[in-house]
């Protein structure tokens, strides 16, 4: 045999790719998850069995996020990855996902009373408008809103037959603003006669917010609220909670374990009824929205608030707006911001932290919240002197999408930190507001350079500034291809304050100076 005509065969490496599935493997799979959401099961039992249409519209959006995060990771491998990965975020996402809708339980249809005019209700007209309620044949209702229709004691007797016959299957209540302009006699005995109806209730939503509570409307809903242990958002909204409301409020809940929502905006809290509940927030670590905004709440309510806070490690969306905290309110909110790394919003405009507790917050926010999306400092006497820190605050938070830093005193040499802040990456950018600032043209420009560079960019508002005329056109060329995106500048004063006025071109020079690269160069006619 001729060795010589043998010809040596290279073995052929065959390479299984495991991303994307097939489609048939993807409908496979939503055909599987539809079979166990809406089979009996130790989960039923306990939240509830889903309809098989509810358990098909579950599974398709469940495998849809599913693809979406695996698809998204397995973009970002390098090139010859066979897709394991991608199938183990695929598979792991979708039990999660199924998990969640299986505690969430059935969807329930809602009986909304909310719309038209804003209307008492008298007897004959509760019995009409509550007959589908009061029907077993077809009620399958689990949420309910009485929202912006007043009853009275006629109305809430039949009212409270209807409720107390279904109250084992409803979820959620809205009783918001359902007593407006009955005198207190009257609005006290119908909440003590809801409150008994819907006593013993397994309710996940509670929103009594705008009925002027006060002390007594808490303790008229004793009944209902101490027999609550499995609430995730309560909503108490402009209800006048005082600090002895506050405190009944802390002593009614029998458990706040589940809550994941508790709003207190628009009372009259001050730093006694605050400390009450900061108690309350203190024993709730499911918390991941907590406003108490516009509640008078003084230094050393805001203390103890922002203490309780560091026990919320789940915290997404924070609101404290238009309190008096203070500086040294604001330094205590720092050492809490440096724990929440789960914050992706945070209000906490008009809080006079001034620079000293701006500094504070920003230190902690360097190291933290890195999914970031809102940020607002508004109102706050925040100057030069701190905007340092708050810019190297700001260039961390590459998510951030909108930003509210007006009504401050960071002029331009502030404003120009903040735009250099913003300069690199920050693709998400959609809103930012720098309007009564003290800015001139230097920081107007400067800021607009900035956020033209981004795609998502939608709105800038610089208003109320002291940028003048030649600025004012400046600016408006810079939007010429996009003048949707730059709000009004009907306020702003191109004189300045007299400070400002005898300011020679010397500062705007220096301020070019610190511009650097942040320059676009403007084409030529």
């Amino acid at each position: 045999m001729d060795h010589r005509s043998v010809k040596t065969t290279t073995p052929t490496v065959i390479t299984v790719k495991m991303w994307p599935p097939s489609k048939s493997t993807r409908l496979m799979l939503v055909e599987r998850m539809t079979n166990n959401l809406s089979t009996p099961s130790i989960f039923s039992r306990k939240y509830g069995l889903l309809t098989p249409q509810q358990a098909q519209q579950d599974a398709n959006r469940i495998e849809d996020l599913a693809f979406s995060s695996a698809n998204k990771h397995f973009q970002n491998q390098p090139d010859g990855d066979d897709g394991t990965s991608a199938v183990q975020i695929y598979a792991k996402e979708s039990s999660k996902l199924m998990l969640q809708a299986i505690k969430r339980g059935p969807k329930g249809r809602l009986f909304d009373l909310s719309g038209g005019r804003r209307a008492f209700i008298d007897e004959a007209e509760a019995r009409e408008l509550l007959r589908p309620l009061a029907d077993p044949t077809n009620n399958s209702y689990t949420k309910i809103r009485f929202t912006n229709r007043s009853f009275g004691s006629e109305a809430a007797k039949i009212a409270v037959t209807v409720l107390s016959s279904i109250k084992h299957q409803l979820r959620e209540v809205d009783l918001s603003d359902f007593v407006a302009g009955r005198p207190e006699a009257e609005a006290i005995e119908v909440m003590n006669m809801f409150s008994s109806a819907l006593e013993g209730s397994k309710l996940r939503y509670l929103d009594l917010s705008d009925n002027a509570l006060g002390e007594k409307g808490i303790r008229a809903f004793a009944s209902l609220i101490k027999s609550q242990r499995d609430l995730e958002e309560l909503y108490l909204m402009n209800d006048g909670i005082s600090e002895d409301a506050a405190r009944a409020v802390r002593e009614l809940l029998p458990s706040t374990a589940k809550i994941r929502v508790l709003q207190f905006h628009n009372n009259m809290t001050g730093d006694e009824g605050a400390v009450a509940i900061a108690e309350i927030v203190n024993n709730c670590p499911c918390l991941e929205d907590f406003r108490c905004s516009s509640t008078r709440i003084g230094s050393e309510g805001g203390v103890a608030l922002a203490e309780a806070l560091e026990s919320c490690g789940r915290l997404k969306k924070l609101d404290l707006r238009d309190n008096m905290f203070g500086v040294e309110g604001g330094i205590a909110l720092g050492m809490s911001l440096s724990v929440l790394s789960e914050l992706t919003e945070i209000y906490m405009s008009y809080l006079n932290l001034e620079d000293e507790g701006t500094e504070a917050l920003s230190e902690a926010l360097i190291n933290s919240a890195p999914s970031l999306r809102v940020l607002e400092l508004a109102g706050n006497d925040i100057t030069v002197e701190s905007t340092g820190k708050l810019a190297d605050c700001i260039a961390s938070k590459q998510c951030l999408s909108k930003l509210n830093l007006s009504e401050n005193e960071l002029k331009d040499e502030g404003t120009v930190l903040i735009a250099k802040a913003l300069d690199e990456g920050h693709d998400q950018l959609a809103e930012v507001d720098m309007s009564t600032n003290m800015m001139r043209r230097a920081g107007a420009r400067a800021l607009a350079q900035t956020v033209l560079k981004k795609q998502s960019f939608k709105l800038l508002n610089i208003n109320g500034n002291f940028i003048s005329e030649e600025g004012v056109d400046e600016v408006n060329d810079m939007f010429k291809d996009s003048p949707d995106k730059l709000g009004l500048l009907d306020d702003n004063d191109p004189d300045g304050e007299e400070d400002f006025e005898d300011e020679d071109e010397e500062e705007d020079s220096e301020l070019e100076a610190k511009l650097g690269g942040l320059k676009i160069k403007q084409e030529e006619e």
